[in-house]
């Protein structure tokens, strides 16, 4: 058991506790001696338990590894983890990954939210002055199949394709079905499509994808799926195009639309080129009139097409026929859309209103008003008014339309004291119907644009009695018709009005505070300019005397007066 080897070592093997104390190596030559001493100290042996020894997990799921250490008390144990050998970087895995040391002879492995990534060997090693121990235990996770390999399309025909690929991985759970999609510059993203079988099963490694539309590019991938999830899909296959065929699909919601005298306009929802079929697509109109039997055809050769207009001076309006669109393309004539009936357009109106009245409100408004004979056929959808200045040509006329069955319109905007001339006709979609007779009407003048002057008042208690001197309008103003007296509490943007015809006028205070007046003049034309602002402070209202009463006069060139007011006395009677 102990042993002095060649070169003057000392083995002791199989070493107990029996075997500690101090050991003298000495060396003898014809010179001398030399000796060393050794101090043996001998520890318990380090052993450790990893748990569970084999694991198997679901993708999403967490574990806890507990790894525990046998080791002689004077001993400090450091504990280190490892996946496949190499150390774990608890701060670079997204934290997934937690090291837990709830006791210095025990450390836990937290993994949290496990991914397919995470399976592998996981091992302990616990190090000590004295020696180095490890155990390792092996994770599997179970996931969601992986990827299958790549599509190839081995054979297309107008409306299938035929598909090939390889397994990807099961990931430790078998794969189940299989699930074909395919994607087009028509659909939305990538769509699953019928197959040949229904089912695709887990062994499978072909199929053939059906009910596909000709004349369309598609590209195919394959997922995967298994008792755990739908695994990540293929990479795409490349680009096919389906084979040409005779159209299926005909236009939807055939349909009359209005137009002129003598026409049958048809309009319909276009193909779209998903449903094309192939080149050179175009439409065949097919019409005749109601209860006859020879179809008349018109080919329409734009695909984008989505109207047809048939002139004939013969068909009267109103005319009742039956409609259909059908589709063809090179590969021939595909099917029709179901019979409508419409009728020929009943053509722009032809009588022109009568009544017309134009009558001047102010400088700048006329009102036009007119009536309609109503008609069996070109029934109008509004009118237009027409109206030009007498020194202009009726082709610079400015227009303005209504709707309806308005039988009125106030033009404004209208230049003072001008004459206008004006003309009312009325409109379907098919077009205009003849204008009426012309009619005119002159715009009022201007309202006189000197203001009230002299304005002298006097105020007893809450009564203010104001007299100012009449205005003289120039000539190409309006005459005065009468007078407004507008006041209102300062503050305030309402304006109570008193009119009259006079030069003077009485206006009760009613509230405590300051009122502010201003006088107007008024006239066909409108309003005048208005005079000069007055202050009047009103300290009560109802019947109230004053011991005193002032005259005060405001000039016209005055911009602004305040009226003071003398202290107010209550009479004692």
């Amino acid at each position: 058991r102990i042993t002095i080897l060649p070169h003057g070592s000392l083995r002791i093997l199989n070493a107990s506790k029996s075997d500690e104390g101090r050991y003298l190596c000495q060396g003898v030559n014809v010179f001398g001696s030399a000796e060393i001493i050794a101090s043996i100290s001998v520890k318990e042996p380090t052993r450790i338990e990893l748990t569970p020894k084999k694991i198997e997990l679901t993708v999403g799921e967490s574990i806890v590894l507990s790894c525990k250490a046998l080791h002689d008390s004077t001993l400090d144990v450091t504990f280190y983890w490892t996946l496949n050998g190499q150390p774990i970087d608890f701060e670079k895995e997204g934290g997934h990954f937690e090291s837990i040391k709830a006791q210095a002879s025990s450390a836990d492995l937290m993994i949290r939210n496990i991914l397919l990534m995470h399976a592998g060997r996981y091992g302990c090693r616990v190090q000590t002055a004295a020696d180095t121990v490890s155990d390792e235990t092996e994770l599997l996770v179970r996931g969601p199949p992986g990827p299958p390999g790549v599509v190839i399309v081995e054979e297309i025909t107008d409306t299938t394709a035929t598909l090939s690929w390889s397994p990807g991985a099961d990931n430790h759970s078998p794969i189940s079905l299989y699930n074909l999609q395919a994607r087009s510059p028509f659909s939305l993203g990538w769509q699953t499509v019928r197959t040949v079988p229904d089912l695709i099963s887990g062994d499978m490694e072909s199929a053939m994808a059906v009910e596909l539309n000709p004349w369309v590019e598609y590209e195919f991938r394959v997922v995967a799926m298994n008792k755990i999830g739908t695994g990540d899909p293929s990479a795409p296959s490349r680009v096919i195009r389906t084979n040409e065929a005779v159209p299926k699909t005909p236009p939807a919601n055939v349909s009359g639309r209005s137009g002129r005298r003598h026409e049958l306009v048809i309009a319909w929802e276009p193909v779209s080129e998903e449903f094309q079929s192939g080149e050179g697509f175009g439409y065949i109109v097919a019409f005749r009139p109601n209860g006859t039997r020879g179809w008349k055809e018109k080919m329409v050769t734009s695909s984008d097409a989505s109207k047809f207009i048939y002139r004939d001076e013969s068909v009267p309006p109103l005319t009742p026929f039956e409609v259909k669109v059908g589709v063809y393309n090179n590969k021939g004539d595909g099917p029709f859309s179901p019979i409508v009936v419409i009728c020929s357009a009943e053509g722009e109106p032809t009588a022109a209103p009568i009544d017309v009245k134009a009558t001047s409100l102010s400088v700048s408004e006329i009102l036009v008003a007119w009536k309609h004979i109503k008609e069996s056929l070109g029934r109008p959808q509004g009118f237009e008014v027409g109206y030009w200045k007498d020194m202009e040509k009726e082709e610079a006329a400015e227009k303005v339309k209504t709707e309806g069955n308005e039988s009125s319109i106030l033009l404004t905007g209208l230049e003072g004291n001008t004459l206008y001339h004006l003309t009312v006709r009325a409109y379907n979609a098919a077009g205009y119907g003849p204008p009426s007779t012309a009619v005119h009407a002159a715009t009022k003048k201007s309202p006189p644009s000197q203001a009230p002057g002299n304005i002298m008042w006097i105020q007893d208690g809450s009564h203010v009695s104001l007299g100012w001197e009449p205005v003289r309008p120039l000539a190409n103003e309006s005459d005065v018709m009468g007078y407004k007296v507008l006041f209102r509490q300062e503050g305030q943007s309402n304006s109570q009005v008193i009119e009259t015809q006079k030069t003077s006028a009485v206006v009760l205070l009613p509230d405590v505070g300051v009122y502010i007046i201003e006088v107007c003049a008024v006239s066909e034309g409108g309003d005048g300019t208005a005079s000069p602002q007055i202050r009047v402070p009103s300290f009560s209202g109802g019947k109230v005397t004053s011991a005193q009463s002032t005259l005060h006069v405001l000039s016209t060139s005055s911009s602004s007066v305040t009226l003071l007011l003398a202290l107010m006395v209550p009479s004692t009677s």
